[in-house]
Protein backbone atom coordinates (compact mmCIF):
# COMPACT_ATOMS: atom_id res chain seq x y z
CA UNK A 1 0.00 0.00 0.00
CA UNK A 2 0.92 3.60 -0.88
CA UNK A 3 1.04 6.36 1.71
CA UNK A 4 0.22 10.23 1.26
CA UNK A 5 1.77 12.79 2.75
CA UNK A 6 1.45 16.63 3.63
CA UNK A 7 5.28 18.00 3.91
CA UNK A 8 6.59 21.48 6.01
CA UNK A 9 8.02 24.09 3.75
CA UNK A 10 11.35 23.29 4.43
CA UNK A 11 10.84 19.70 3.64
CA UNK A 12 12.93 19.89 0.07
CA UNK A 13 15.59 21.85 1.32
CA UNK A 14 16.79 19.86 4.28
CA UNK A 15 16.94 16.67 2.75
CA UNK A 16 19.47 15.25 5.28
CA UNK A 17 18.49 16.46 8.91
CA UNK A 18 19.45 14.86 11.87
CA UNK A 19 16.17 14.08 12.96
CA UNK A 20 12.62 14.59 11.14
CA UNK A 21 9.22 14.73 12.72
CA UNK A 22 6.20 12.39 11.55
CA UNK A 23 3.01 13.32 12.85
CA UNK A 24 0.47 10.19 12.75
CA UNK A 25 -3.31 11.22 12.91
CA UNK A 26 -6.24 9.26 14.50
CA UNK A 27 -9.50 7.48 13.79
CA UNK A 28 -11.45 9.12 10.66
CA UNK A 29 -9.02 12.01 10.51
CA UNK A 30 -6.70 12.86 7.41
CA UNK A 31 -2.94 13.86 7.82
CA UNK A 32 -4.52 17.57 7.80
CA UNK A 33 -5.21 17.35 11.93
CA UNK A 34 -1.74 17.50 13.54
CA UNK A 35 0.51 19.90 11.26
CA UNK A 36 -0.86 22.97 12.94
CA UNK A 37 0.68 21.34 16.22
CA UNK A 38 4.11 21.24 14.85
CA UNK A 39 5.52 24.70 15.61
CA UNK A 40 4.56 24.22 19.55
CA UNK A 41 7.01 21.44 19.42
CA UNK A 42 9.94 23.34 19.86
CA UNK A 43 11.79 21.17 17.65
CA UNK A 44 13.86 22.40 14.81
CA UNK A 45 13.45 20.08 12.49
CA UNK A 46 11.16 19.52 9.18
CA UNK A 47 7.93 17.34 9.53
CA UNK A 48 5.79 15.11 7.41
CA UNK A 49 2.09 14.17 8.21
CA UNK A 50 1.32 11.11 6.67
CA UNK A 51 -1.99 9.95 5.73
CA UNK A 52 -3.08 6.33 6.88
CA UNK A 53 -4.33 3.86 4.33
CA UNK A 54 -7.45 2.63 5.60
CA UNK A 55 -10.13 4.97 3.73
CA UNK A 56 -13.39 5.91 5.35
CA UNK A 57 -14.84 7.44 2.37
CA UNK A 58 -15.71 10.94 3.86
CA UNK A 59 -12.11 12.35 3.92
CA UNK A 60 -10.89 10.62 6.80
CA UNK A 61 -8.80 7.42 6.90
CA UNK A 62 -8.02 5.00 9.91
CA UNK A 63 -4.67 3.56 10.34
CA UNK A 64 -6.61 -0.63 10.90
CA UNK A 65 -10.30 -0.90 11.10
CA UNK A 66 -12.06 -0.69 14.65
CA UNK A 67 -14.78 -3.49 15.74
CA UNK A 68 -18.23 -2.48 16.91
CA UNK A 69 -17.07 -3.93 20.96
CA UNK A 70 -13.68 -2.29 22.02
CA UNK A 71 -12.15 -5.50 23.17
CA UNK A 72 -11.85 -6.73 19.58
CA UNK A 73 -10.43 -3.38 18.78
CA UNK A 74 -6.76 -4.35 18.16
CA UNK A 75 -6.27 -7.13 15.65
CA UNK A 76 -2.86 -7.73 15.49
CA UNK A 77 -2.71 -8.29 11.64
CA UNK A 78 -4.27 -5.02 10.10
CA UNK A 79 -1.77 -2.91 12.71
CA UNK A 80 1.18 -5.39 11.20
CA UNK A 81 0.46 -4.18 7.62
CA UNK A 82 0.10 -0.23 8.03
CA UNK A 83 3.29 -1.06 10.38
CA UNK A 84 5.11 -2.47 7.53
CA UNK A 85 2.98 0.30 5.21
CA UNK A 86 4.39 3.38 7.54
CA UNK A 87 8.34 2.30 7.54
CA UNK A 88 7.91 1.47 3.82
CA UNK A 89 6.89 5.34 3.31
CA UNK A 90 9.83 6.04 5.90
CA UNK A 91 12.76 3.91 3.47
CA UNK A 92 11.14 6.21 0.45
CA UNK A 93 11.26 9.55 2.08
CA UNK A 94 13.29 10.20 4.35
CA UNK A 95 16.95 9.86 4.52
CA UNK A 96 18.18 6.85 6.16
CA UNK A 97 20.42 8.79 8.83
CA UNK A 98 17.59 10.80 10.03
CA UNK A 99 16.27 9.95 13.38
CA UNK A 100 12.13 10.11 13.88
CA UNK A 101 10.64 12.25 16.50
CA UNK A 102 6.70 9.91 16.29
CA UNK A 103 3.68 12.27 17.41
CA UNK A 104 0.43 10.22 17.17
CA UNK A 105 -2.63 11.01 18.27
CA UNK A 106 -5.13 8.37 19.10
CA UNK A 107 -4.90 4.87 16.85
CA UNK A 108 -1.98 7.40 15.18
CA UNK A 109 -0.06 7.07 19.12
CA UNK A 110 -0.76 2.67 18.53
CA UNK A 111 1.32 3.71 14.95
CA UNK A 112 4.11 5.39 16.98
CA UNK A 113 4.69 2.83 19.17
CA UNK A 114 4.76 0.02 16.55
CA UNK A 115 7.24 1.84 14.99
CA UNK A 116 9.45 1.97 18.01
CA UNK A 117 8.42 -1.50 19.09
CA UNK A 118 9.66 -2.78 15.49
CA UNK A 119 12.64 -0.74 14.65
CA UNK A 120 13.29 1.49 17.52
CA UNK A 121 17.36 2.49 15.97
CA UNK A 122 15.58 5.16 13.74
CA UNK A 123 13.33 6.32 16.58
CA UNK A 124 14.78 9.08 18.85
CA UNK A 125 11.19 10.12 20.59
CA UNK A 126 8.58 8.73 20.79
CA UNK A 127 5.01 11.16 21.93
CA UNK A 128 1.33 8.89 22.10
CA UNK A 129 -1.35 11.59 22.79
CA UNK A 130 -4.62 9.94 23.62
CA UNK A 131 -3.40 6.87 22.30
CA UNK A 132 -2.75 3.29 23.52
CA UNK A 133 -0.55 0.33 22.66
CA UNK A 134 -0.58 -3.21 21.08
CA UNK A 135 -0.75 -5.94 23.37
CA UNK A 136 0.89 -8.41 21.14
CA UNK A 137 4.36 -8.90 21.58
CA UNK A 138 6.84 -7.40 19.07
CA UNK A 139 10.07 -7.61 17.46
CA UNK A 140 11.56 -5.23 19.68
CA UNK A 141 10.25 -5.76 23.06
CA UNK A 142 13.02 -7.34 24.94
CA UNK A 143 15.39 -4.70 23.49
CA UNK A 144 13.61 -1.98 24.71
CA UNK A 145 12.93 -3.12 28.41
CA UNK A 146 16.34 -2.94 28.73
CA UNK A 147 17.09 0.03 26.52
CA UNK A 148 14.23 2.48 28.32
CA UNK A 149 13.86 4.66 25.16
CA UNK A 150 11.92 8.05 26.18
CA UNK A 151 8.48 8.46 25.86
CA UNK A 152 5.61 10.86 26.71
CA UNK A 153 2.15 9.42 26.97
CA UNK A 154 -0.47 12.22 27.56
CA UNK A 155 -4.42 11.73 28.19
CA UNK A 156 -7.42 13.04 29.79
CA UNK A 157 -9.49 11.95 32.40
CA UNK A 158 -12.36 12.71 30.21
CA UNK A 159 -11.57 11.07 27.61
CA UNK A 160 -14.61 8.85 26.30
CA UNK A 161 -13.41 7.48 23.25
CA UNK A 162 -10.46 4.90 24.48
CA UNK A 163 -11.76 1.93 26.74
CA UNK A 164 -10.51 1.93 30.59
CA UNK A 165 -8.99 -1.44 29.93
CA UNK A 166 -6.76 -0.23 26.52
CA UNK A 167 -5.43 2.84 29.13
CA UNK A 168 -4.47 -0.03 31.59
CA UNK A 169 -2.55 -2.07 29.06
CA UNK A 170 -0.69 0.86 28.06
CA UNK A 171 0.30 2.21 31.44
CA UNK A 172 1.53 -1.68 31.94
CA UNK A 173 3.33 -1.58 28.66
CA UNK A 174 5.32 1.92 28.93
CA UNK A 175 6.32 1.62 32.63
CA UNK A 176 7.98 -1.69 31.86
CA UNK A 177 9.43 -0.60 28.30
CA UNK A 178 10.01 2.92 28.02
CA UNK A 179 11.44 5.52 30.27
CA UNK A 180 7.94 7.03 30.24
CA UNK A 181 6.89 10.80 30.55
CA UNK A 182 3.34 10.30 31.81
CA UNK A 183 0.60 13.57 32.02
CA UNK A 184 -3.07 12.96 32.95
CA UNK A 185 -4.73 16.01 32.64
CA UNK A 186 -8.00 16.72 34.71
CA UNK A 187 -11.09 17.70 32.38
CA UNK A 188 -9.85 16.62 28.93
CA UNK A 189 -11.35 14.38 26.31
CA UNK A 190 -10.31 13.18 23.61
CA UNK A 191 -7.82 15.91 22.37
CA UNK A 192 -4.94 17.66 23.25
CA UNK A 193 -4.63 21.32 24.87
CA UNK A 194 -1.96 23.87 25.34
CA UNK A 195 -0.77 22.57 28.86
CA UNK A 196 0.00 18.61 27.19
CA UNK A 197 1.64 20.59 24.23
CA UNK A 198 3.56 22.74 26.70
CA UNK A 199 4.07 19.38 28.25
CA UNK A 200 5.46 17.92 25.13
CA UNK A 201 7.82 20.86 23.90
CA UNK A 202 9.49 20.33 27.62
CA UNK A 203 9.35 16.46 27.24
CA UNK A 204 11.21 16.92 23.93
CA UNK A 205 13.94 19.41 24.63
CA UNK A 206 14.48 17.60 28.13
CA UNK A 207 15.00 14.14 26.45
Amino acid sequence: MTLEALYSPDWASRPDPDTMVLLLHGYGSNERDLPGIAPYLGVDAPWASVRAPVEMGYGGAAWFPLADDPARWLDPAPIAASTAALWEWVDENVSPTAKLITVGFSQGGLMASQLLRTRPERIANTVILSGFVLAADQPADARLAEERPAVFWGRGTADAVVPEPLVTAASAWLRTHTTLTEKVYPGLAHSVHDQELADVTAHLNRS
